[in-house]
């Protein structure tokens, strides 16, 4: 027998069908939704993690500025009396280093040897030669120093700047904002790197983070140095120094997303942007800082190209080796461990199939 199609069934059909949906026509099916009330983790987690960011960043920056106190600040000083007087008067804030004449003290100061040179100009007057491009809170700390001892001494102090800034990097913050930036462009890199592993083998990921630093440090340097012309390092070197940075942020974040999971990238965000700029010694000059954080100054990506971009800018690159091998290190020794977790977890998966 033939089903009859009717009013009746229309009807069946209308109280059968769910609130909402057009009659006769196929309704989705629904998807089930969360009961209850979310994990107390789930809740806790970004919350701990967001507290923990601003509270280090705001310690960081702003209290690092609190109270700067000069810690063994090199200075070249002409004369023994001179220097032995220094060194009495202003104890382990300066680092006297007797030089033999103005002109070798004045070298040291060019090859960023020292902060500054001191020599006698005659009765009653002090000659102070300074490196502006050590920055403000170098220059301003060197000059206090020297005036209070000028002041106890009963001297006038004269004041050289014979290595300045560039002109259009007039309070000597331009290789910090370029590193900053650089090393901000290498931690989103690794973010996006580390959320494409589902669709990139490794060694793709390898070489678009390899690519995208070096073009990143190239796009840094050509904006920094002959567009703004802000940073006067010769470029190719500052190019590779910044390609270093970007590559050393990169493959340090996919480190710590790698092994730690979704918390390894705000531990990144701690370590490179939080406690990695703000002790960089650009902003606050490192003998400036605190022990601890004149440990980590020198050791962390951003301190090590803060170094460099520095030396390559006003000082012939005389002291950019160190900082160069500390970069290189933190990429290839990051590189080289994501390899070894990835290729565990391939030696794992092969001996469980």
């Amino acid at each position: 027998m033939t089903p009859t199609v009717g009013p009746a069934s229309a009807r069946s059909e209308e109280a059968t069908a769910p609130p909402g949906s057009v009659p006769g026509e196929a309704s989705a099916p629904r998807r089930p939704g969360p009961s209850g009330r979310p994990p107390l983790r789930t809740l806790l987690q970004p919350a701990v993690i967001a507290l923990v960011l601003v509270s280090a960043f705001i310690s960081c920056y702003v209290g690092l500025q609190r109270d700067p106190k000069p810690h063994q600040l090199p200075v070249a000083v002409v004369g023994n009396t001179l220097a032995h007087k220094m060194e009495l008067s202003l104890g382990d804030s300066v680092d006297v280093r007797p030089a033999e004449s103005a002109a070798a003290a004045r070298q040291a100061v060019e090859q960023h040897d020292v902060v500054a040179a001191l020599s006698s100009g005659g009765a009653g007057q002090l000659n102070l030669e300074v490196a502006g491009a050590n920055g403000l809170s170098t220059t301003g700390a060197v000059k206090s120093v020297v005036s209070a001892y000028a002041a106890g001494s009963g001297q006038q102090v004269t004041t050289t700047d014979v290595v300045p800034l560039a002109p259009f990097d007039g309070r000597g913050l331009a290789g910090f904002y370029v590193s900053f930036g650089v090393t901000l462009a290498g931690f989103v890199l690794a973010q996006n790197a580390l959320g494409m592993a589902n669709v990139l083998h490794l060694r793709h990921r390898f070489w678009l983070i390899t690519g995208v630093s070096v073009a990143t440090g190239t796009v840094a340097a050509i904006i920094a140095g002959p567009v703004l012309d802000a940073v006067p390092a010769p470029f190719f070197p500052l190019a590779a120094t910044l390609a270093l940075l970007a590559a050393a942020a990169a493959f340090t974040t996919k480190l710590l997303g790698t092994y730690l999971g979704p918390i390894g990238v705000p531990v990144a965000t701690l370590l490179l942007l939080t406690v990695g700029n703000s002790t960089s010694g650009a902003t606050i000059s490192s003998d400036l800082l605190p022990a601890a954080a004149r440990a980590v100054s020198a050791l962390l990506p951003p301190g090590a190209a803060v170094r460099v971009v520095s030396d390559l800018s006003y000082f012939d690159g005389a002291h950019a080796g160190v900082p160069l091998l500390t970069l290189a290190l933190w990429a290839v020794l990051s590189a080289v461990l994501v390899g070894i977790k990835s290729r565990l977890r391939s030696t794992r998966a092969t001996a469980h199939a």
